[in-house]
């Protein structure tokens, strides 16, 4: 386990940078009612109709729904709005404003947001995180193993799960704060801050593990090293409860949407790699390889007990955020975890029901 040392600076930057703006997003929410009206499918059913999606640049079904421009195709009547987010933490910040319907949140992101009663529920898993996830480090730092991180400087966005990622790496070895520098940075800025040659190492996912592997690093661990070992981190979509309420329709015909987009990839993943490669700045070729890091779940098999569940037989992913907020508490990311029944009913099954 991370010692108190994290707890000190975790607690001076995010802590109070992040519940601030938390609070301040849902006072502001408060008064700022979503803007638009309803608009009705032409064989039943009705959306809003403005969709506005919070979306990362990650290699899963929702970059390639994106990219296929079918989001529009299928909601003809509905302005679909699509906002690009540099991590989870923004996208917290954002859906606890009423910016947001959809969005993309790592499951770390989503325990803390649903410890800090963010209005939103998990309809989707987008990816469970694999090698997509990694810990680079540069070369010439002659860092062989974790312990090799003492003296080094090493970033990760702050709340993310590649940041739980590392503290638990840390942890399971014993390496404490005061002997590794770690500093909050997003994706866009470690990469920056690499090439400038001013960090030792970095835990992040795709296209940005990429880039900096390929500028004189070399991965050392991976998050599916780490499921191997029992810590599980996924990308999941949350839907705000309001649009859930009203729509629950709309849900559901994008869930399909994201159900035909793994169907495409599994059946022509060429073809898919293509297609998704302007988004993700990569090659086709190196698309596909990203893409092949994640692993990609049909809403039929997250209705698993290893998963979503039903409304009838939840699943166990549940569980899985409730670890996460646990583990963040110890951190001081977060002041408490709230009962299981809190992260059980965070869970929507109901649109993976077609």
């Amino acid at each position: 386990m991370v010692h108190s040392w994290f707890h000190q600076v975790f607690r001076r930057r995010f802590l109070w940078l992040g519940l601030c703006a938390f609070g301040l997003a849902i006072a502001f929410s408060a008064c700022t009612p979503n803007p638009t009206g309803t608009v009705s499918f032409p064989n039943g059913g009705s959306a809003p109709a403005q969709i506005r999606i919070g979306y990362q640049v990650i290699p899963n079904a929702e970059l390639l729904v994106k990219a296929m421009g079918t989001v529009a195709e299928a909601f003809p009547n509905s302005k679909v709005e699509w906002k690009a987010f540099d991590s989870g933490r923004d996208v917290n910040t954002a859906m606890a404003a009423n910016g947001l319907d959809l969005g993309l949140v790592g499951s770390t992101g989503t325990s803390i947001g649903i410890a800090n009663q963010l209005p939103y529920q998990v309809y989707f898993i987008h990816d469970i995180i694999g090698d997509n996830e990694a810990l680079v480090v540069r070369n010439s730092a002659n860092i062989k193993a974790i312990p090799d991180l003492r003296g080094k400087k090493v970033a990760v966005p702050f709340g993310s799960t590649t940041h739980f990622s590392l503290l638990s790496a840390l942890g399971e070895l014993g390496v404490k704060a005061n002997e590794v520098t770690v500093l909050d940075m997003q994706p866009a800025d470690m990469l920056a801050a690499w090439q400038r040659g001013d960090i030792d190492a970095g835990f992040v996912w795709q296209p940005t593990l990429t880039r900096m592997a390929g500028s004189g690093g070399k991965i050392l661990i991976t998050a599916k090293d780490l499921y191997q070992q029992g810590i599980i981190t996924a990308d999941v979509g949350v839907a705000h409860r309001d649009f859930i309420r009203q729509y629950p329709d709309a849900l559901k015909r994008y869930v399909a949407l994201l159900d035909e987009a793994i169907q495409f990839y599994r059946t022509r993943p060429e073809e898919a790699a293509k297609v998704i490669s302007p988004e993700l700045g990569l090659s086709p070729q190196g698309s596909l390889k990203v893409m092949k890091e994640l692993v990609w779940l049909t809403s039929e098999e997250q209705t698993n007990s290893k998963f979503l569940g039903t409304p009838e037989s939840p699943g166990n992913f549940a569980q899985v955020l409730k670890n996460s907020a646990t583990f963040m508490k110890a951190q001081g990311a977060i002041p408490a975890v709230p009962d299981m029944s809190v992260f059980q009913n965070a869970i929507y099954s109901q649109g993976l029901v077609q």
